[in-house]
């Protein structure tokens, strides 16, 4: 395998900005609604505004890849009285936990930086965020040329089967296609 240029998308985060509005989580949702801008449901957000009472601060956090089993991380915390787990400021989908999953259908969620056709100069959670707390930037990156990825689907595939079971899906798909 070959070194390639790779364009990487990222959003930092200045926790000391975030003021815990939500509006990203609202424009999130609202974004990728279908048809777009049709509803807005924060649970359907691929950013969550986590509150860290201790110090008063806010720290959004951003879904990340799916992961079929669950981590070991089961750590507890108690903040001002508040009972805290540690996968509650976790980035990941996984089957432990509903954050980051559509609630209608259980698939995972994954932050895509809002892309769309025309591109977006970046994406709306940073375009919306009042208080620049969100901040974005691209820049190239050489990385070792990588196998083929699971696609989204692919992913989304393998997260039903985990929730319904193998036959269920292939019973599903097999009456939808008849349809």
């Amino acid at each position: 395998m070959g070194i390639v240029k790779k364009t990487v998308k990222a959003i930092t985060i200045d926790a000391d900005k975030c003021n815990g509005c939500r509006a990203c989580e609202l424009i999130c949702s609202s974004f990728h609604a279908l048809p777009r801008y049709s509803s807005n449901n924060p649970a359907r957000s691929r950013i969550r505004v986590v509150r860290e009472p201790l110090r008063d601060i806010y720290i959004p956090v951003f879904a990340g890849e799916y992961t079929a089993s669950e981590c070991t991380g089961r750590d507890q915390y108690i903040i001002d009285g508040k009972q805290y787990e540690e996968c509650g400021f976790c980035r990941a989908s996984c089957p432990s936990r509903d954050l980051f999953k559509e609630p209608d259908s259980g698939l995972p969620l994954k932050c895509d930086m809002c892309e769309d056709e025309p591109p977006l100069e970046k994406p709306k959670c940073v375009e919306w965020c009042v208080n620049e707390a969100l901040i974005y930037r691209e820049y190239e990156e050489e990385v070792e040329e990588a196998d083929v990825s699971p696609g989204d689907v692919e992913i989304g595939v393998e997260s039903l089967i985990d929730k319904y079971g193998l036959q269920q899906v292939l019973d599903t798909i097999a009456r939808l296609s008849k349809q």
